[in-house]
């Protein structure tokens, strides 16, 4: 892609500087305005509670963050547009939907491919709604442990927009399964393995799985830094050193999948409500940088490979130019 663009406009590749590639502003599962006895959402706090979390990123030197919030989990691209003009970080968002145990499905299981294709089509090329805001890239789901039909149809259609249009794709997955299928899947379609990044492969620490998925030629997402309820970031620590030892610098993307601004409703995860603030203290934007790197630093990591995996990696997942592998 020559051009990126973004909730506020559009920058060139070169311009995205250091980036968090999966992160949130607002979450909402589908039925959330159904909770009346959550806390009500008041959307001038979560305005500012947004633009905090970004300046305080800004202040780390992070210039982009990646919004994939797909289009059933509360996405609000002008909200979007309101942090970004305000905290001075450039915000990337998505078009596509979640996996099909909590994503909002009665309407694309009805559609053929083809349209659901086009519906991609548009919002990367015409804007989401009346807003005119585009989505950089296409946002795909899968839970564990298979794709489900629902899903291989989401995921046909995502890819054959995303060869259309030329995008990348960033995915979700579940207990860092199904990663090499959603490949599969993607790269029929036409999408090359380089435009896709693999997320959530920090749900368990197998390098086998992880290698497979950068050999395969795709990113590889350690992306939920911070909650320790699904895997602890000691062991996030291991996957990510494993693969920088083993020469896949420009293979990896770190992140969080915080909630910066607020949940819409309350959040629920199989069924119960969990992920309480309590419970994950460190799950937060700036987590990576107040408390990761100096771990992976005094285990060795550069700052040339910080640089690699923070700047020069999603610069070239959305160039679509090289592939990771490449020296």
């Amino acid at each position: 892609m020559d051009w990126i663009p973004t909730v506020t406009g559009r920058c060139r590749p070169e311009e995205l500087g250091k980036t968090l590639v999966h992160e949130h502003l607002l979450v909402g599962y589908p039925g959330w305005q159904m909770d009346k006895i959550a806390p009500k959402f008041k959307r001038d706090e979560a305005l500012a509670r947004g633009t905090d979390r970004l300046q305080e990123l800004r202040d780390y030197g992070v210039a982009t963050f990646l919004d994939p919030c797909p289009m059933d989990l509360g996405r609000d691209v002008e909200f979007m547009a309101e942090v970004s003009q305000r905290s001075g970080v450039q915000i990337v968002c998505t078009t596509g939907v979640y996996k099909e145990n909590e994503g909002l499905t009665y309407v694309f299981g009805a559609l053929p491919v083809e349209e659901i294709t086009e519906i991609y089509v548009k919002e990367l090329t015409e804007g989401i709604d009346d807003t005119g805001i585009r989505a950089g890239l296409i946002k795909v789901a899968t839970g564990a442990p298979e794709v489900s039909a629902y899903e291989r149809k989401v995921l046909t259609a995502a890819g054959r927009a995303a060869a259309q249009v030329g995008c990348p794709v960033i995915t979700h997955t579940d207990d860092a399964r199904c990663g090499d299928e959603q490949i599969e899947i993607l790269t029929a379609q036409g999408v090359p393995a380089h435009r896709i990044l693999v997320g959530h492969s920090d749900g368990r620490n197998d390098h086998d799985y992880h290698r497979g998925l950068a050999e395969a030629g795709s990113y590889v997402g350690f992306d939920r830094f911070g909650i320790e309820t699904l895997q602890p970031d000691s062991e996030r620590i291991k996957s990510v050193l494993a693969m920088v030892q083993a020469g896949f610098t420009r293979s990896i993307c770190l992140s969080h999948d915080s909630i910066c601004a607020s949940w819409l409703g309350r959040p629920i995860f199989n069924g119960s409500i969990v992920l309480q603030p309590e419970q994950i203290p460190f799950w937060s934007p700036t987590h990576i940088f107040e408390n990761v790197l100096p771990k992976l630093r005094g285990e060795g990591v550069s700052e040339s490979d910080i640089d690699t995996i923070f700047v020069e990696n999603p610069r070239r997942y959305f160039e679509g130019q090289v592939s990771p592998l490449s020296s």
